[in-house]
This record gives structure tokens, C-alpha cells and sequence, in this order.
């Protein structure tokens, strides 16, 4: 039996089949892992790839191996404890777990944490598997400017590039059987005449005759050879048609609050909030739009880098950033055209009166627009009063819009992932 193992894609010294393969097989323990890491990480450091490490007695297999065989009996030297029968105590937990943790001890054993690399691309993967923006749908464009590009069969005519070597020799072989096939058919029925001619005596007939035969079977090979062995009646083309598609377009409209309550840790947290909301559209969506919304008492549209490493604040008006993010959907995004989609992080304060406004554009202005709207407040302490305004909308457009609580660094990944996880309901 032969192997035959493409290692074209593979870089020095390593295999990429062996890799993949050990990535599928302990995939739930690197997700653990990769949640971990996203949990201790900075905002800047947020994507990359890295170490990993998942404990070495899960990736531990069992294995076949050949015993001594009989029954042997065995002397150990120094044995004052036990004696025969005895059962042995099974060690306490963490004694000797190889995890660098707790206080030495005299009893137990352990292995080390099996400690390995993933690439950015790989983390990313694990990172926002089953996650998705919820109740896209296709929407058909005016304009149809989305094509994609399919097979329709073969064409006689065609580019060069373009050219299917073996559908042209096919129709080249199928040519010359047709066009000699009669021709083909005499040329077999001589050759069985002169094969039992020539099994005959030698006499003058038998010997005119052969002649004759040969002569005659000469002229028809002759005549089939003259045929082309390909030409251009035999050549085809591979016919690729553009058809228009449903578009998917999506636009994704990011509201931070960064007034004065907003303190810098709760901020920091916001940022990483939306650092993973833009790795993760940017990473599984080709056709997304970002719009970035910042807000105090005023409410601005900001490119990206503005809305990350801005240090403008000031006093907190919501309903400004609502009514900012109203205006542009109606001004730049047609609801018949775009899949639309707000997130919003605040830390829930806001102006006495102001939340009760905000309830009103959810639900006469923005909710209608959107597919999902998405609410995180970010605080240690109790809920504000934007939350317990947003608690009747919620309860109102359930499918609509979902909103968590975020209280430290390792409740952000968690809470990404209540708000963006697979349902599983087909939305049509």
C-alpha cells in the first residue's frame, strides 16, 4: 500500500494535515483556552495568535503495547506499610497538578500543561465560531450591482484561457470515429480476408488475390490518417455567465457613550467591547458598513480612529446619539436595501428625563429600521436609569433588541457572544 502526502503548503519541519487534525480533535479544549486568553488580554493585543495551553492529561490516548504475559510475582524491597491486598489512598486534589499553583506537598503526581502556538487567523477562528449577526436576510438591490460569476457549460467559441484541453479532445476523438467509422469497419473486414488468405496454400489466385487486398487495405488506412488529429470544429470553451444575486449588505452602527460618568477603566472596556464586534464583522462579513457614533451632550459621527482613541467627554445626553443614528440610516440606508444594525455601550447614566426620550425614538424611529439593536451597560454597581427605561422596550421587541450587563474585563467575551450567538430559528 502507498501514501502519497501533499506537503506543498506545509512550512519547514511542520505538517499542516497533523495540525488540523489536532485542532479538530481538541477543539472544546482550545476554545477554553482562547476564552481564557481573550479574558487577560489587552485592547491592543486583543487578536493576535499566541500560546495556549490545555491541560496534558486531555490529550492523552490510549495506546496497545505487549505485556510481560504469565502471572509473575514480584518482590519490592523495603516495604514497611503495605502489605498484600492493601488498596493505596488516592492523592488529594492539587497536590503536585503541574500548574505552577498551591502549596508544595509530599503526596500526589501530575504532568505539566501542554503548552502550544495557534496563528492569528486560528484564533480568530475559535474567537467567533457560532457567532452571527442575527435576522439577516437578503434583500434584492435597484441597482443589482451584486453579480457572482457560474458555470454554464461548453462553447465552440471562446479565449484561449479559457480552453478545456480534455472536452476538446473528446469532441476531436468522437470527430474521427464518426467521419471513418465506415472506413474503419472495411479496413477490419480485409484484415480478417487476408489473415485466412494467408493461412491457404500458395497458389497464382490465392497470391493476385492478396495483392489485391493489401493494395485495397493500404488506400483505406491511408485515407483514414488523413483526418485531422484535432481541429478547430473540435475545440471548446468554458462558458462562465454572471448572474445577479440577492445581496447581503449589512451596516453596523457603533454608539459609545464617553461622558464624564464614564470612568477610564469603563471605557476601556466599551473599546474592547467594540474592538470585538469590528474583528469579527470585518472578519466573517465581506459587504458590512461601520459607522461610529461617540456621545456626551452632543452627538457626532467619528471615523475609527476617532471613536477609539478620542479623549473629548463632557456631560450625558443619549437621545442625541439615537436621533444622530435615525437621521442616517433614513439619510444613507434604505431598510429595503440593508441589513441594519445598532450597538450601543454606555455605563446607563443619563440626564433626568432624557431616558424616557431615548424609549421614545427606540420605538418609533429605530427599532421599525433595524434588524437588531444591541444594548450593553457597563458598571459595578446597580443598574442606572437608562437600563429600567430599556427593560419595557426590551420586553416589547423581544427578536428585535437584547441588552446585558458587562461588571468586569471577563464578563466581555461572555456577553459578545449571548448577544451575537447562532439561533436556531431560519429567519426567511
Amino acid at each position: 500500500m502507498s501514501y502519497i502526502i501533499d506537503r506543498r503548503l506545509n512550512a519547514k519541519k511542520k505538517s499542516t494535515v497533523n495540525r488540523q487534525r489536532f485542532l479538530r480533535r481538541y477543539k472544546q479544549h482550545i476554545k477554553e483556552a482562547v476564552d481564557q486568553a481573550i479574558n487577560d488580554r489587552s485592547i491592543t493585543d486583543l487578536e493576535r495568535g499566541g500560546k495556549v495551553s490545555i491541560p496534558r492529561k486531555d490529550i492523552s490516548e490510549p495506546i496497545f503495547h505487549h505485556g510481560p504475559g504469565g502471572i509473575t510475582d514480584r518482590v519490592y524491597p523495603g516495604n514497611r506499610e503495605f502489605a498484600e491486598g492493601d488498596e493505596f489512598k488516592r492523592p488529594e486534589q492539587g497536590g503536585g497538578g503541574g500548574s505552577g499553583q498551591g502549596k508544595a506537598s509530599n503526596q500526589g503526581e501530575g504532568e505539566d500543561e501542554f503548552t502550544f502556538n495557534i496563528s492569528q487567523d486560528e484564533f480568530l477562528d475559535f474567537m467567533f465560531e457560532d457567532l452571527e449577526l442575527p435576522n439577516l436576510i437578503r434583500k434584492e438591490l435597484k441597482d443589482a450591482t451584486s453579480f457572482e460569476t457560474r458555470r454554464a457549460g461548453f462553447s465552440s467559441h471562446g479565449s484561449p484561457d479559457k480552453l478545456h484541453i480534455v472536452r476538446s479532445l473528446k469532441a476531436a476523438y468522437a470527430r474521427r470515429i464518426a467521419l471513418s467509422g465506415n472506413r474503419r469497419d472495411d479496413i477490419r473486414a480485409l484484415r480478417k480476408e487476408i489473415w485466412a488468405l494467408e493461412k491457404e496454400a500458395v497458389t497464382d489466385d490465392t497470391t493476385e488475390r492478396l495483392q489485391a487486398l493489401r493494395a485495397a487495405l493500404l488506400e483505406l488506412e491511408k485515407s483514414v490518417k488523413k483526418l485531422p488529429f484535432i481541429d478547430d470544429f473540435d475545440l471548446r470553451y468554458q462558458n462562465l455567465v454572471r448572474l445577479p444575486i440577492p445581496s447581503s449588505k449589512a451596516v453596523m452602527i457603533c454608539v459609545m457613550d464617553v461622558s464624564g460618568s464614564m470612568t477610564q477603566s469603563i471605557k476601556d472596556m466599551a473599546k474592547r467591547f467594540f474592538i470585538l464586534l469590528y474583528l469579527f464583522l470585518q472578519r466573517n462579513y465581506k459587504q458590512i458598513e461601520l459607522v461610529f457614533v461617540r456621545h456626551h451632550t452632543l452627538a457626532k459621527e467619528v471615523d475609527e480612529q476617532e471613536f477609539f482613541y478620542s479623549r473629548e467627554t463632557g456631560g450625558t445626553i443619549v437621545s442625541g446619539a439615537l436621533s444622530l443614528t435615525a437621521d442616517i440610516i433614513k439619510s444613507r440606508y434604505s431598510p429595503s436595501e440593508w441589513n441594519i444594525y445598532v450597538a450601543q455601550a454606555s455605563d446607563g447614566d443619563n440626564w433626568d428625563g432624557d431616558s424616557s426620550l431615548c424609549g421614545d425614538l427606540l420605538r418609533e424611529k429605530l427599532l421599525p429600521l433595524v434588524q437588531y439593536f444591541a444594548y450593553v451597560e457597563i458598571t459595578t454597581g446597580p443598574h442606572q436609569n437608562l437600563w429600567y427605561e430599556y427593560e419595557g422596550i426590551k420586553d416589547q421587541f423581544s427578536e428585535q433588541f437584547a441588552m446585558q450587563q458587562i461588571t468586569q474585563p471577563g464578563d466581555i467575551y461572555p456577553v459578545f457572544r449571548k448577544l451575537f450567538e447562532k439561533r436556531t430559528e431560519v429567519n426567511s
